[in-house]
């Protein structure tokens, strides 16, 4: 057990990725930008890792045209926690990459990926991602399906099994040599995240306990629920 609790031995690095736009949002202004509570989106998942115990060294990527928007609305919000800017590549794949460049190599780093427009991600998930991943490699946050789910294939509609349905959530949190490695392969459109590009190397992806107010900002209603959500006491 102590294997898991401590990371003193470990750099500790949080890729957070914003590369997204604002179709789905029916606005101008990718999602990533967008106010709760006051403060855009990124800032709120940036200050999630930032007053997590862990305290990655935080990376994020943005598409190179928002850096200096980016710099501004820091400027405007008095938003000073430190952190570097890598600039997004064509994919979400291509973006990862970018971020992995600006961490040195080194077997004992743990890197935490995370989706910018999940602004709700607790302390506690940070916290056990990274010591989860430090023990066994990797990391992966997801949920139980609460929902009756069925496939469609030909036209034809098939019940699955729920209790063996997980939704993936970010962060995913491997050890440094996992991911580098994995980032050296050639880009592939089935890589919807960085478990799938790993896994594509033969190493087993490890889920942990997530949780289902960890939303993703997609739809113009989630910025409602994620300003509720975030005045809760415990976020």
């Amino acid at each position: 057990m102590s294997q898991i609790l401590n990371l003193k031995s470990h750099s500790c690095y949080a890729i957070i990725v914003a590369g997204g736009s604002g179709s789905r949002m029916q606005s101008a202004l990718p999602k990533q930008f967008l106010l709760i509570n006051g403060l855009p989106v990124l800032m709120h998942t940036l200050l999630a890792f930032y007053n997590s115990d862990t305290k990655p060294g935080l990376i994020l990527v943005l598409p190179a045209d928002y850096h200096e928007y980016w710099q501004q609305l820091c400027i405007r919000h008095n938003f000073v926690i430190p952190h570097q800017l890598a600039i997004g590549g064509e994919t979400r794949f291509h973006s990862v990459k970018n971020g992995l460049d600006l961490i040195a190599d080194n077997e004992e780093s743990i890197i935490a990926v995370q989706d910018a427009v999940r602004p709700l991600t607790s302390s506690e998930i940070i916290d056990n991602a990274y010591k989860h991943a430090a023990a066994y490699g990797n990391a992966v946050v997801a949920v139980k399906s609460r929902d009756s789910i069925r496939q469609l294939k030909n036209n034809t509609s098939v019940a699955l099994t729920r209790d063996e349905i997980y939704l993936v959530q970010t962060p995913q949190t491997f050890q440094s040599a996992q991911l580098k490695a994995a980032y050296r392969q050639e880009y592939n459109p089935k890589f919807t995240d960085d478990a799938s590009v790993v896994e594509e190397t033969g190493v087993k992806i490890n889920l942990i306990a997530g949780s289902y107010q960890n939303i993703k900002i997609t739809f113009p209603e989630d910025v409602a629920i994620a300003e509720l959500l975030l005045k809760l006491p415990n976020l």
